[in-house]
Protein backbone atom coordinates (compact mmCIF):
# COMPACT_ATOMS: atom_id res chain seq x y z
CA UNK A 1 0.00 0.00 0.00
CA UNK A 2 3.11 2.64 1.05
CA UNK A 3 4.28 2.39 -2.36
CA UNK A 4 0.96 2.96 -4.21
CA UNK A 5 1.20 6.24 -2.10
CA UNK A 6 4.55 7.36 -2.42
CA UNK A 7 5.12 10.96 -4.29
CA UNK A 8 1.34 11.05 -4.90
CA UNK A 9 0.04 14.59 -4.39
CA UNK A 10 -2.86 14.70 -1.65
CA UNK A 11 -5.46 17.43 -1.57
CA UNK A 12 -6.30 17.91 2.16
CA UNK A 13 -9.53 19.73 2.82
CA UNK A 14 -10.47 19.79 6.26
CA UNK A 15 -12.10 22.46 8.67
CA UNK A 16 -10.47 21.03 11.78
CA UNK A 17 -6.67 22.56 11.95
CA UNK A 18 -5.96 19.03 14.54
CA UNK A 19 -7.74 16.80 12.57
CA UNK A 20 -5.86 18.54 9.46
CA UNK A 21 -2.77 18.24 11.49
CA UNK A 22 -2.89 14.61 12.27
CA UNK A 23 -4.27 13.56 8.37
CA UNK A 24 -1.30 15.80 7.10
CA UNK A 25 1.20 13.66 9.47
CA UNK A 26 -0.27 9.95 8.41
CA UNK A 27 0.10 10.79 4.80
CA UNK A 28 3.62 11.96 4.96
CA UNK A 29 4.57 9.75 6.75
CA UNK A 30 3.58 7.62 3.79
CA UNK A 31 4.98 9.32 1.33
CA UNK A 32 3.09 11.46 0.19
CA UNK A 33 3.40 15.36 -0.75
CA UNK A 34 0.76 16.70 1.14
CA UNK A 35 -1.22 20.27 -0.98
CA UNK A 36 -2.65 22.31 1.63
CA UNK A 37 -4.63 21.29 4.14
CA UNK A 38 -7.47 24.08 2.86
CA UNK A 39 -9.92 24.77 5.34
CA UNK A 40 -13.20 25.89 3.44
CA UNK A 41 -13.84 25.08 -0.88
CA UNK A 42 -12.33 28.41 -1.87
CA UNK A 43 -9.27 27.49 -0.20
CA UNK A 44 -9.33 24.04 -2.27
CA UNK A 45 -10.55 25.50 -5.25
CA UNK A 46 -7.19 27.69 -5.07
CA UNK A 47 -5.16 24.75 -4.71
CA UNK A 48 -6.62 23.05 -7.08
CA UNK A 49 -6.04 25.71 -9.76
CA UNK A 50 -2.51 25.98 -8.64
CA UNK A 51 -1.46 22.42 -8.08
CA UNK A 52 -1.30 19.03 -9.75
CA UNK A 53 -3.99 16.41 -7.53
CA UNK A 54 -3.51 12.79 -7.66
CA UNK A 55 -6.00 12.55 -5.08
CA UNK A 56 -8.15 14.43 -2.20
CA UNK A 57 -9.09 13.67 0.87
CA UNK A 58 -12.42 15.99 1.45
CA UNK A 59 -14.37 16.79 4.79
CA UNK A 60 -17.80 16.67 4.09
CA UNK A 61 -19.03 18.94 6.47
CA UNK A 62 -17.02 22.74 7.02
CA UNK A 63 -19.19 24.14 9.58
CA UNK A 64 -21.94 26.68 9.17
CA UNK A 65 -23.87 25.28 6.64
CA UNK A 66 -20.98 24.76 4.33
CA UNK A 67 -20.00 21.36 2.39
CA UNK A 68 -16.82 20.04 0.13
CA UNK A 69 -19.32 18.83 -2.60
CA UNK A 70 -18.79 21.59 -4.97
CA UNK A 71 -14.98 20.48 -4.71
CA UNK A 72 -16.39 16.93 -4.81
CA UNK A 73 -18.13 17.86 -8.50
CA UNK A 74 -15.17 19.55 -9.92
CA UNK A 75 -12.77 17.00 -8.67
CA UNK A 76 -15.28 14.06 -10.47
CA UNK A 77 -15.15 16.42 -13.82
CA UNK A 78 -11.61 16.12 -13.82
CA UNK A 79 -11.59 12.90 -13.67
CA UNK A 80 -9.19 13.15 -10.34
CA UNK A 81 -9.91 10.69 -7.41
CA UNK A 82 -11.18 11.20 -3.95
CA UNK A 83 -12.63 10.07 -0.88
CA UNK A 84 -14.58 11.69 1.56
CA UNK A 85 -14.27 11.99 5.45
CA UNK A 86 -17.60 12.54 7.57
CA UNK A 87 -18.30 12.02 11.42
CA UNK A 88 -22.08 11.52 9.75
CA UNK A 89 -21.56 8.23 7.82
CA UNK A 90 -22.99 7.49 4.62
CA UNK A 91 -26.53 10.07 5.71
CA UNK A 92 -23.65 12.85 5.69
CA UNK A 93 -23.14 12.63 1.92
CA UNK A 94 -25.88 14.19 -1.26
CA UNK A 95 -27.43 11.22 -1.59
CA UNK A 96 -25.49 11.27 -5.19
CA UNK A 97 -22.45 10.68 -3.24
CA UNK A 98 -23.74 7.60 -1.06
CA UNK A 99 -21.90 5.06 -3.05
CA UNK A 100 -18.23 6.80 -3.18
CA UNK A 101 -15.27 6.23 -0.79
CA UNK A 102 -15.37 7.37 2.07
CA UNK A 103 -13.88 6.94 5.79
CA UNK A 104 -15.73 7.57 8.80
CA UNK A 105 -14.63 9.61 11.61
CA UNK A 106 -12.27 9.24 13.86
CA UNK A 107 -10.71 6.96 11.29
CA UNK A 108 -7.38 5.32 12.07
CA UNK A 109 -4.11 5.66 9.80
CA UNK A 110 -4.23 2.11 8.36
CA UNK A 111 -8.00 3.16 7.54
CA UNK A 112 -7.57 6.34 6.00
CA UNK A 113 -4.28 5.18 4.18
CA UNK A 114 -6.12 2.20 2.38
CA UNK A 115 -8.90 4.19 1.41
CA UNK A 116 -6.36 6.89 -0.35
CA UNK A 117 -4.72 3.92 -1.81
CA UNK A 118 -7.91 2.50 -3.08
CA UNK A 119 -9.14 5.15 -4.80
CA UNK A 120 -5.76 5.53 -6.67
CA UNK A 121 -5.89 2.33 -7.93
CA UNK A 122 -10.02 2.85 -9.03
CA UNK A 123 -8.94 5.86 -10.85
Amino acid sequence: MIDVLAGKRVLVLEDEPLIAMVLVDILEEAGCTVIGPAHDADQAASLIAGNEIDVAVLDVNLGSGRTSAAVADSLKSAGTPFIFATGYGEMGLRTADRGHLRVDKPYCADTILATVAQALQAA
